[in-house]
C-alpha cells in the first residue's frame, strides 16, 4: 500500500491484519535483523514534500516519505540545509527513514544525528491512533518526547508520517585536508585536532589509509584555518571538481571515497559500530576488518568483517561497552546475527515496544535475537 496522507495511511493501517512492514525508498533493507513474514507492506514513498519551511525560525516540516536530498534542494534557496551527510543521502534516502534506521554522517561531530536535529513528528501507531511529538519551536521540552524515541526504531514502534527538524545555515566554504597515515597515526592526530581551537567538522579515518579533516568556514577564513590544520598535523589540502556548490563537499575526493567504504567489501558482511571515541581505535586493531570508516571523534565506524567473524565482532564490540548492527548481509544470505549480546537496557526497550505496538504489528524480527518484537 502506498498512502499520500495521514488520513489515507491510517485506513490502509485499520483495514489491514497480521504484521506489518514499513518501507521507504530501500537504501537499508538489508540493515538490522531480517524482516519476517508480513501481510502489509506500508510504503512511505507517496507521504512526500515540504509542508512549512520557516526560514526565519530554521526550522522545517516534512513528510517521511521525503528524499532528503529533496528536501535539502528546497532549503537551499533559503541559504539553509539539514546539517546532515549520511552516504546513503545520495541514493536517495527519505527523512523518516533516516530517522527510523538512526543513520548519521562525519559531521555528526558537531551536528549529531537526526535524534539531535528532530524537534517534532507525527506518527501512527497500529490501533490507528496518531501521536504527535514536538513542534516547530527549537526549545521545546514538554512532555514525553516521542520524536527521540523513535530514532534508531527501525520501524517497530509506528509509522512515520511527518517530521519537524531544525536548520543550519549552509557553510560559505567548506575545505579538507588529507594526511596519509595509519590508525595509531591518525588517533594521535585526531587528538591534537580535538584538543585545539580549530573546531574541525569532521575527523574520519579511512582503511586506504587516509584522516580526512574537514573545516566549514567563510571564504575569506578558510584558507588560513586550512593552513594552520596544515601546519598541526600535516597533509595537503584535498581536491574538489570545480562545479562543487558551496557548502557540498560530496564531490571531494577524499569524501567520495568514504562513501564506497561505507558500503564495504563484496562477499563480506557490514557492521557499524559505536564505542567511547578513546576506545575505537583499539577496538578496530582487535577485530578481523577489512574496509572502515572511522569516525575518531564521534566513536562511530562502519567496517565490513568476514561472514564467519561477524558473531566474534559483535561479542568484543559489547565488551567495550559499544553497540553493534549489522547493515550489509553477504549476497550469498548467509544467515548472520544482526545484533550482538543484548543491552542491559533490554526489558525498557521490550517495555516501550509492549506500550506502543502491543500486538506486536510493525517489523517483526528486526530486533532478533533480542526478542523485542
Amino acid at each position: 500500500m502506498r498512502p499520500t496522507s495521514l488520513a489515507e495511511a491510517r485506513a490502509a493501517l485499520l483495514d489491514s491484519a497480521g504484521p506489518v512492514a514499513i518501507a521507504g525508498a530501500g537504501t537499508a533493507a538489508t540493515w538490522a535483523g531480517a524482516l519476517g513474514p508480513v501481510e502489509t507492506e506500508l510504503s512511505t514513498t507517496g507521504l512526500s514534500g515540504v509542508l512549512t519551511h520557516n526560514p526565519g525560525d530554521m526550522t522545517v516540516s516534512v513528510r517521511a516519505g521525503t528524499p532528503l536530498r529533496e528536501l535539502q534542494a528546497a532549503v537551499r534557496e533559503h541559504g539553509q540545509h539539514v546539517s546532515f551527510d549520511a552516504a546513503r543521502v545520495e541514493e536517495g534516502a527519505t527523512v523518516g527513514g533516516l530517522l527510523a534506521t538512526g543513520d548519521a554522517g562525519p559531521s555528526a561531530l558537531v551536528h549529531g544525528s537526526l535524534r539531535d536535529l528532530v524537534i517534532g513528528t507525527t506518527t501512527l501507531l497500529s490501533d490507528g491512533a496518531v501521536v504527535r511529538s514536538g513542534g516547530h519551536v527549537i526549545k521545546n521540552v514538554a512532555g514525553f518526547d516521542v520524536s527521540k524515541l523513535l530514532h534508531g526504531s527501525y520501524g517497530t514502534l509506528g509509522l512515520l508520517v511527518e517530521v519537524v527538524l531544525r536548520l543550519h545555515p549552509v557553510p560559505a566554504a567548506v575545505g579538507t585536508v588529507a594526511v596519509e597515515c595509519d590508525l595509531s597515526e591518525a588517533a594521535r592526530l585526531a587528538g591534537e585536532l580535538l584538543a585545539s581551537q580549530l573546531e574541525p567538522t569532521a575527523v574520519e579515518w579511512l582503511s586506504s589509509g587516509r584522516l580526512l579533516v574537514r573545516i566549514d568556514s567563510t571564504e575569506e577564513a578558510l584558507p588560513a584555518r586550512l593552513d594552520r590544520v596544515v601546519a598541526l598535523v600535516g597533509g595537503t589540502p584535498d581536491p574538489v571538481s570545480g562545479d562543487r556548490r558551496p557548502g557540498d563537499d560530496r564531490r571531494s575526493r577524499g569524501w567520495e571515497e568514504h562513501a564506497a567504504l561505507t558500503r564495504g567489501t563484496p562477499g563480506e558482511a557490514v557492521l557499524r559500530i559505536g564505542v567511547k571515541p578513546s576506545l575505537l581505535p583499539g577496538l578496530l586493531a582487535r577485530l578481523p576488518v577489512g574496509t572502515v570508516t572511522a569516525g575518531l571523534g564521534t566513536g562511530v565506524a562502519t567496517v565490513s568483517v568476514p561472514v564467519g567473524e561477524v558473531a566474534a565482532a559483535h561479542a568484543a564490540v559489547h565488551a567495550a561497552g559499544g553497540t553493534s548492527v549489522l547493515r550489509t548481509r553477504p549476497v550469498s544470505g548467509t544467515a548472520v546475527p544482526a545484533w550482538g549480546p543484548p543491552p542491559s537496557a533490554v526489558a525498557v526497550l521490550r517495555a516501550v515496544k509492549q506500550k506502543f505496538d502491543p500486538d506486536s504489528r510493525f517489523g517483526p524480527g528486526r530486533f532478533d535475537p533480542w526478542e523485542i518484537s
